[in-house]
């Protein structure tokens, strides 16, 4: 089976699980995404770096209750007072806790201690897992998980979790101005093994100006990360075209 065909049969199936976890039948992926509630979810965020703080502030800014959670509770606290009514800050456990949705956004040199700290919280959550592998500034845990794969690396250290790799190779400085909407959305390439979760992913990445490109299963996440052809800021055209290009 050449890599297009596979590609397509992957994609088909978890579209049709999505829809069907809808009770929608085959619809498309925008139309699936569309026909979801438009009530506020929680957020949690794990981690409130650039990425973290700012896909917070944004989400919050789109109605969404957000709980902020990193090292630095002071930190936190500061920044949920800038962003607003709509933002708060916590502990790592009480943002895992309060969250229907959680973004975790930590150096991946992080995400084992979080996988421990966090582990009877995570079960059965939806986690967009926006953290990279970068060699450089985490070691050994990074090659570990390039070799593996990204999306993989992340679901062994985060068992039980339903995980969404999304937002991993955008920079946090383009987000403010792609949510402005001004012009077409740009797409985010998303891989996930849970239908359920694309499909509350993808209103989340609908809310901050993008549009959900789901590129295949869970194992396709060893290309969401920098430097890869699905990198940088890209029509969801131009994503499509590239994916059946690479082997999951």
């Amino acid at each position: 089976m050449s890599m297009n065909e596979l590609y397509r049969q992957n994609r088909r199936r978890l579209l049709q699980a999505a829809a069907a976890a809808y009770g929608l039948g085959a619809v498309p992926f925008a139309a699936l995404a569309a026909s979801e509630s438009a009530g506020k979810l929680k957020i949690g965020t794990i981690g409130s770096g650039r990425i973290g703080s700012t896909l917070g502030g944004l989400w919050a800014k789109a109605g969404h209750e957000v709980m902020f959670s990193s090292l630095d509770l002071e930190h936190d606290r500061k920044l949920a007072a800038s962003v607003g009514p709509n933002a708060r800050a916590g502990t790592s456990r009480e943002a895992a806790a309060f969250g229907d949705v959680l973004l975790l956004a930590v150096p991946y040199r992080a995400v084992p201690q979080v996988g421990k700290d966090l582990a009877d919280l995570l079960k059965g959550k939806i986690l967009i897992d926006a953290s990279n592998p970068i060699v450089a500034r985490d070691g050994e845990i990074a090659t570990w998980a390039r070799d593996k794969g990204a999306g993989l690396a992340s679901a062994e250290l985060l068992p039980g979790a339903r995980i969404v790799r999304a937002f991993n190779a955008v920079g946090a400085a383009r987000l403010p101005e792609i949510a402005q909407g001004q012009g077409p959305r740009p797409g985010m390439p998303i891989a996930s093994d849970d239908a359920n979760a694309v499909a509350t992913a993808s209103r989340l990445i609908r809310d901050v100006g993008f549009e959900p490109v789901l590129v295949g299963p869970l194992a396709m996440g060893r290309h969401l990360i920098p430097g890869t052809p699905l990198a940088g800021v890209q029509s969801p055209e131009q994503i499509r075209k590239i994916v059946p290009t690479l082997s999951s």
